[in-house]
């Protein structure tokens, strides 16, 4: 088996209807002897800001020791998911682990979430990673990553509309995110209005210690200015510090955290054609507008997976679009819009930037990590 026919095989695991939860990684780790980790690990789980949180998180762990990740979607490689001590994971050590896993009897069947989260585990103790964040992929306690022992603080970046349908609406999402906290664990938070009142009757009854985001506090303080783009980093940046506090991190380990986190497609800008190219993976409607608050002007690319609240998201981004073309994972023009369409969204990137290029204005494009991931692929955005 190569490393490709490794990547296949993953991602064709499915959980083919099966409900959402944390047994079939809990019996996958329990067959690969990784039920008891000596890995520590911040959970991270919420709405928004999940993968920026994390990332602050690996870079002070890499400064103080030995640090890790494991997070998601990835961008172009697979290997993205999985990090320890500030690299990749090795295309070998995919291999070898599908390798193995095909051998197991495991039941029920471990799905691709369920398996990269194996995978990271393996990687964490192989390499002896010391700290890690454990970024949840949908909700919290209905998530794989509640199969993980060894949790030494929880971070609920916020709570907003995503993935309604799955949970019932937004109390139902609420509940299954606040079910994340772990007795005499601190939870952070920067959750209000309604969620933060039910998320903190579901803290008091778990018995965790509830932090909440207040930037007068000198446990959100910031040490740096953080290293990823836009204002509302200012929150997640303060997530982390607070969380490495309350585990005891030196403030030179906080700091370097702050200032030397990496994460590609969260407001990211290159230069193409003598334009500002912006790319971000925003996919709800909070997201969004948080997203077109940032910018000036300009040309929208947008892509998005036809079950998000396209409408919803789309909406604050229109109002500071100069123009707007659609592409995949959509599967046609949105209702209600009269714009291009490109099934390419190559062919889609090269239209907006050839209209953009001739005033020298901004592009954005959004809507999916996915399609920022085909595009990077392609070379197109280096």
């Amino acid at each position: 088996m190569d490393y490709w026919q490794a990547v296949d095989w993953l991602q064709s695991q499915t959980r083919g209807g099966r409900p959402r939860g944390p047994e079939r990684a809990r019996v996958l780790l329990r067959v690969l002897g990784l039920t008891h980790p000596r890995t520590r690990f911040v959970h991270v789980i919420g709405t928004n800001g999940k993968g920026s949180v994390a990332a602050y998180l690996e870079a002070a762990f890499n400064h103080a020791g030995t640090g890790g990740a494991f997070t998601s979607p990835h961008l172009v490689s697979l290997r993205e998911r999985v990090r320890c001590n500030g690299r990749e994971i090795a295309e070998e050590a995919v291999v070898s682990f599908v390798e193995r896993v095909r051998r197991l009897e495991v039941e029920p069947g471990p799905a691709f979430f369920d398996l990269m989260l194996g995978l990271a585990m393996e990687c964490f103790e192989s390499q002896a990673v010391d700290w890690a964040a454990l970024e949840a992929g949908v909700g919290g306690a209905s998530d794989a990553t509640m199969a993980v022992d060894n949790v030494t603080a929880v971070v609920l970046t916020n709570v907003a509309a995503d993935h309604l349908q799955t949970f019932g609406g937004f109390d139902g999402l609420v509940r299954d995110k606040a079910g994340a906290a772990r007795a005499g664990i601190p939870l952070i938070t920067a959750a209000g209005g309604g969620a933060l009142r039910l998320l903190g009757e579901i803290a008091a009854e778990k018995g965790a210690t509830l932090y909440v985001y207040d930037p007068d506090k000198a446990l959100f303080s910031l040490p740096a200015a953080p290293a990823l783009a836009g204002s509302f980093q200012r929150v997640n940046a303060a997530l982390a510090a607070a969380t490495l506090r309350l585990l005891g991190f030196s403030e030179a380990s906080i700091a370097a955290g702050i200032r030397g986190a990496r994460l590609p497609g969260r407001l990211q800008r290159i230069r193409l054609e003598g334009c500002d190219v912006y790319l971000d993976g925003a996919h709800n409607p909070a997201a969004a507008a948080a997203l077109a608050a940032e910018l000036p002007a300009y040309h929208l690319l947008f892509g998005a997976n036809e079950r998000k609240d396209v409408a919803a998201t789309l909406a604050p981004l229109f109002r500071k679009a100069l123009s707007i073309t659609f592409t995949w994972p959509l599967d046609s023009v949105p209702v209600g819009y009269e714009a291009p369409y490109f099934a390419d969204p190559e062919e889609a990137l090269s239209a907006v930037l050839a209209r953009a290029a001739r005033k020298k204005e901004p592009v954005l494009v959004t809507g999916s990590f996915y399609l920022l991931g085909r595009l990077l692929g392609a070379g197109l955005l280096q």
